[in-house]
């Protein structure tokens, strides 16, 4: 909320003035309103692993997170222009490989990657668009300067958090809604469908049927899949609801069989057909890859779309986007050492207690070394996995993330946030004014995850 000096920014001056006016005891009970909200609307996580609970109550932060139209306009561009170069990349990487002919990127980051699928090799989706549902994740470090922390182009989460602390927002604090000019989100299910219609096979006719495929109620998304599916107005269905019949995908209704043309899959590349992927899947849909190929059905984001979210390949999205756009990139990436280098993981060594650790492929905050709050015996611990496996780590500096004012037990403090936009990507870009704010509610952490302890706040894009 304040500036480098201590002054209040711009965007946040009539928030900053309502919450003076607040009683600190009509803040408590507006907090516990909240919590009855998402409890009663059943909006859970997982965490898996944790012996505490299955099911846990995301934490709301009360007071949201506020973005200037100008400020937003820089993330459009920026954004835009990312996930279209993210997709040509994938595209390219799935046929000519030109950007590894030209010595752009190693060829081994790419053929010796998990998330490369051969069975996309040569296939061309619907509009040349292999991840259409993108959650780009984004800190502020400055006045008008943004850094891009990771690309989630497979199965990115979090939209049902938007657009629910949105409704809870506006039903416990009508009167600072309308003391602001605030963007709306409300219409993402409806550009959602209007994305994933716009990618329907071409031999479909008439309107597309669209299914929500889920691995299932013990899946740590299952609410947002279930709310996604119901905003919509699509069916919910699991690999066993689906079947391949006479070169088409059915599923299983009360009515009979009903033909299916677009699958927004929120399950894993290697659980959606046991006869490409891994046989011993029983969440996925038998010969669903050979109807995909053969353009029946359309995927939704395509399989193999993780080779450009890796973390690995994060440090050469610079180079991707100059590569496929001829432009430097509008949003920069944090600098990034990647330790399968030997010079880079010299300096990794040298210096891990002032950087921040990621494995390749982890995610949800776990796997990561934040090195200035390590003990000695992290450090040690996590300086020996680099040794043994310097290909599977990739080191960033810590960066001056900026902080947003957030409720605490003892009041008003600062709290590190990010911010995940969330893009549509079909016959153009579309991105709904505002995003998933998460907020690390521990004091001085930096680890925004939910899993780790976060919360999430409503985002207010204001308009001009």
């Amino acid at each position: 909320m304040s500036g480098c000096d201590g002054t209040v920014r711009p965007p946040y001056a009539r928030l900053h003035e309502w919450i003076a006016r607040q009683p600190r005891e009509l803040l408590k009970r507006k907090q516990q309103e909240a919590e009855t909200i998402f409890r009663r609307l059943g909006i859970t996580f997982s965490v898996y692993g944790s012996d505490d609970a299955l099911e846990r109550l995301i934490p709301f932060d009360l007071v949201p997170r506020i973005v200037s139209a100008s400020e937003w306009r820089l993330l459009e561009r920026g954004i835009e222009q990312r996930v279209r170069a993210l997709n040509a990349f994938i595209y390219d990487i799935y046929h000519r490989q030109e950007i590894i002919r030209a010595g752009r990127i190693p060829a081994e980051l790419v053929y010796r990657n998990a998330a490369f699928q051969p069975a996309m090799i040569g296939f061309d989706p619907p509009l040349s668009v292999y991840s259409h549902i993108i959650g780009v994740d984004i800190v502020r470090v400055a006045e008008n300067e943004f850094y891009v922390l990771e690309d989630n182009l497979r199965t990115p989460s979090g939209v049902s958090y938007m657009l629910e602390n949105r409704e809870a927002m506006m039903h416990l604090f009508p009167d600072l809604f309308a003391s602001h000019r605030i963007a709306p989100v409300s219409d993402y299910p409806a550009l959602l469908r209007q994305t994933l219609a716009a990618v329907a096979p071409a031999a479909c006719t008439g309107e597309p049927t669209i299914v929500v495929m889920t691995p299932g109620i013990f899946n740590s998304a299952f609410f947002e899949h279930s709310f996604l599916a119901d905003q919509m107005g699509v069916e919910l269905v699991e690999g066993q609801d689906l079947f391949v019949d006479g070169g088409h995908l059915y599923m299983r209704t009360t009515r009979g069989r009903a033909r299916v043309d677009v699958i927004y899959r929120r399950i894993d590349d290697d659980f959606l057909d046991p006869l490409t992927f891994r046989p011993d899947s029983t969440l996925g849909v038998p010969g669903l890859i050979d109807l995909y190929r053969a353009g029946r059905v359309t995927i939704v984001n395509a399989p193999g779309t993780g080779i450009a979210d890796d973390k690995a390949i994060y440090a050469y999205v610079p180079e991707i986007i100059r590569f496929y756009t001829g432009q430097r990139p509008i949003l920069q990436n944090v600098p990034t050492y990647r330790c399968g280098i030997s010079d880079e993981r010299a300096h990794v060594l040298a210096h891990l207690g002032e950087l921040v650790v990621k494995e390749v492929h982890g995610s949800g905050g776990y796997g990561m070394l934040i090195g200035p709050a390590a003990s000695r015996k992290e450090l040690a611990a996590f300086r020996r996995k680099i040794e043994e496996r310097p290909d599977n780590y990739i080191a960033q500096p810590t960066l001056a993330l900026s902080t947003c004012p957030a409720f605490t037990a003892s009041g008003l403090a600062p709290r590190h946030v990010d911010l995940r936009p969330f893009v549509l990507v079909s016959d153009r870009v579309r991105l709904v004014p505002g995003g998933l704010t998460r907020v690390a509610l521990k004091k001085g952490s930096l680890v925004v995850n939910s899993s780790q302890g976060g919360g999430t706040k409503d985002t207010w894009v204001l308009r001009d």
